[in-house]
């Protein structure tokens, strides 16, 4: 069993972001405005209607900024210009206005770790001398001798990883073409990695801040926020950082026998995620990054303190995490516990358990997620054999899902996550029930990840692929410029048609109209703001989740075998796929569902 009740740790007062519904919208892939295969600002303009009527309460952009796109964008060129494949600083301006019309605020994407190599400050680098201040906005170093004495600088300074494979290092050439210096990029060998020990890199991010703050942007989502700062001396290590623009690698042993008999069958050979065993990354987590977050939370207190920043950081233990929204940093943290937990009771409700008092140990609201940019969709990995494994994206040779079963349970997993106190993050489509494009051609991919490792990991471009809007339009309507438009920037796969929103669209039972009928129950029953406390009936180690929240009883039957409604409880909002009228009287709960309660 868990652990006793644990409050829900969250600020007092009434910010916005205590309890906040924010939908990623990814440009690129949510809606072409112009036509041009491409998503684009005036795209998320035209749809800010269908958000509104969906429930939620803030949208986060990922990066439209001005750039080369060697990273889909997290390659920033400028971080005051967007780029023209998106639109315009007035496009922005004009979304802005309308989403805070439609009471929608909007989050943007930092990306601060490293810029674009096309960046100006790397071009002044790239001709600046070594050991010049142009140099040092960056992480430049010498090499090591090839051969001992040699001095021709041959070997990379250390013997770190890219998080996209091969070396984190790339050797200059200088104007007589000769080899020079080495500069660090955790990512990609376009994307090389700031110098945050240097005044004028922090100066300038906090003018970036400002000047989407005066723009009106009511917070951030902070990039890679635990990697700014590297161990001096850039010691090497021998750890894995194998991650996908910030998944860490998770190795996996088989599950003892009788462990966790609610989430596999014995014939599928259960695999349970644990931690590598690897001494602290010099270039993630340090110390230091908190400086950074102490310093903007000044610069945010200076537009009235209600603006927000959200970290991606991919800590652990839980309590690491947490430092980094305590009282003078940021306001909230991704908890990424929660989404590797996978379709399994016991590590659900642990990882419920362990966020839920990290959180109210620095007083900050808590946030869960279930798929984002970065990862396989939900509605996939839970229909995979292993509903706990994380695959680094699915290409067509590999163990394709079974879809009604994903489905089955992504619904019920948003069901569950939606009725925790704290803050709800849902990435764009999965309101549609939208799965991975698992067979995508190599040749269509763009994943740095996939080119990196030669195919080795298949990337990220799957969980990607542009919405679709309607079922018997060119592109699913996903350009909605009329008239002759691009095909999609990438190729949609058959099986989103019936799901296209149009499709779904005042269709009860549908996914879509699951998730307006569950946002608007949580509003109604402000559980964002409520706390949870185990039922006497939870037992996740026969696969059922139980918790209250305020009135509401939530059962969550990840199981193999059906559940009893307790006595004296009536079904209130099921996720299973039947109208409204099948709950009338329902006193079983079919595995792979969720079910809101309420007393008779």
């Amino acid at each position: 069993m868990s652990n006793p009740d644990v409050p829900a740790g969250r600020p007092t007062g009434t910010q916005w972001w205590t309890d906040v519904v924010v939908y990623q919208i990814y440009p690129r892939s949510f809606a072409d405005g112009n036509g041009d295969g491409m998503g684009d600002l005036r795209g998320v303009k035209q749809h800010l209607p269908y958000l509104q009527q969906l429930g939620v309460d803030a949208v986060w952009l990922s990066p439209f900024y001005k750039s080369p796109q060697a990273d889909a964008g997290y390659d920033v060129a400028d971080y005051r210009q967007v780029d023209p494949l998106f639109g315009s600083l007035a496009d922005f301006d004009a979304m802005l206005q309308e989403a805070h019309q439609r009471g929608l605020k909007v989050i943007v994407d930092l990306v601060p770790n490293h810029t674009s190599d096309e960046h100006a400050w790397f071009q002044e680098a790239l001709a600046g001398s070594p050991g010049s201040p142009e140099r040092d906005r960056y992480i430049f170093r010498p090499g090591k001798d090839g051969i001992p004495g040699s001095g021709d600088g041959n070997r990379a300074p250390n013997n770190w990883k890219s998080i996209f494979g091969g070396p984190a290092w790339s050797r200059t050439t200088g104007p007589d073409g000769s080899p020079g210096e080495w500069y660090l990029h955790l990512f990609d060998t376009k994307q090389p990695d700031l110098n945050w020990d240097n005044p004028e890199v922090r100066d300038e991010m906090r003018s970036v801040l400002r000047f989407w703050l005066d723009r009106g942007a009511d917070g951030f989502r902070v990039d890679v926020a635990h990697g700014l700062v590297k161990e001096a001396g850039l010691p090497d290590w021998d750890g894995v950082a194998a991650m996908v623009e910030g998944t860490p690698e998770v190795r996996r042993e088989p599950t003892p026998p009788g462990d966790a008999p609610g989430a596999h069958t014995d014939a599928e050979e259960p695999h349970r995620a644990v931690s590598p065993v690897y001494p602290p990354s010099p270039f993630f987590d340090q110390d230091g990054v908190h400086d950074i977050y102490r310093d903007w939370h000044q610069v945010l207190a200076e537009y009235g303190g209600d603006r927000m920043m959200v970290a991606e950081a991919w800590v652990e233990p839980a309590e690491r995490l947490a430092r980094y929204t305590r009282p003078d940093e940021m306001q909230q943290a991704f908890n990424f516990d929660f989404l590797l937990a996978g379709w399994d009771a016991e590590r659900v409700a642990q990882a419920i358990d362990a966020s839920l008092a990290a959180a109210a140990s620095v007083g900050a609201p808590c946030t869960w997620v279930l798929s984002n940019h970065d990862t396989v969709r939900h509605t996939t990995r839970f229909g995979l054999k292993d509903p706990t494994t994380f695959p680094k994206g699915i290409a067509a040779d590999d163990e394709q899902p079974d879809p009604a079963l994903g489905l089955a349970r992504a619904r019920a997993a948003t069901l569950i996550s939606l009725a925790l106190p704290g803050s709800a993050y849902l990435y764009q489509g999965e309101e549609l029930g939208l799965p991975e494009h698992t067979t995508l051609p190599a040749e269509a991919r763009q994943d740095p990840t996939f080119h990196r490792t030669n195919g080795a990991e298949i990337g990220r471009d799957g969980c990607r692929v542009p919405l679709p809007w309607a079922q018997d339009a060119p592109g699913y309507g996903f350009a909605i410029s009329g008239g002759a438009a691009a095909a999609p920037w990438l190729p949609q796969p058959d099986s989103f048609g019936p799901l296209a929103a149009d499709q779904q669209e005042g269709v009860e039972g549908s996914t879509l109209e699951l998730y307006r009928t569950a946002l608007a129950f949580r509003s109604a029953r402000q559980l964002g703001r409520g706390s949870l406390a185990w039922a006497e009936v939870h037992a996740p180690e026969s696969g059922l989740l139980a918790f209250h929240n305020g009135e509401v009883l939530v059962l969550g039957n990840l199981g193999f075998a059906s559940a009893p409604v307790p006595e004296g409880y009536s079904v209130v909002l099921s996720s299973g796929p039947g109208p409204a009228s099948d709950w009338s009287g329902m006193d079983e709960i079919p595995v792979d569902c969720t079910v809101y309660l309420t007393k008779d």
